[in-house]
């Protein structure tokens, strides 16, 4: 009888590798991706946030923009 526990053991170890293997994998992408900067933010939200703030005119608005987009 205590043979077949024995076994019982040794095949679910190979499972408990596969999910710890899982749940690694897991926080090593979220924390590649938080690491690649989630939420970076655009040049055109940061020329939007510079006009709304006031640090720039309306003219110089229209020519970053342009600058931005390539036109």
């Amino acid at each position: 009888m205590r043979g077949v526990f024995m076994y019982h053991w040794f095949w679910m170890l190979p499972w408990l590798f596969f999910w710890v293997l899982i749940v690694v994998g897991i926080f090593f992408i979220i924390r590649g991706l938080a690491w690649r900067g989630w939420g970076e933010r655009s040049a055109m939200d940061i020329l939007k946030e510079r006009y709304a703030k006031g640090e720039i005119t309306k003219e110089e608005f229209i020519e970053k923009r342009k600058d931005i987009e390539g036109k």
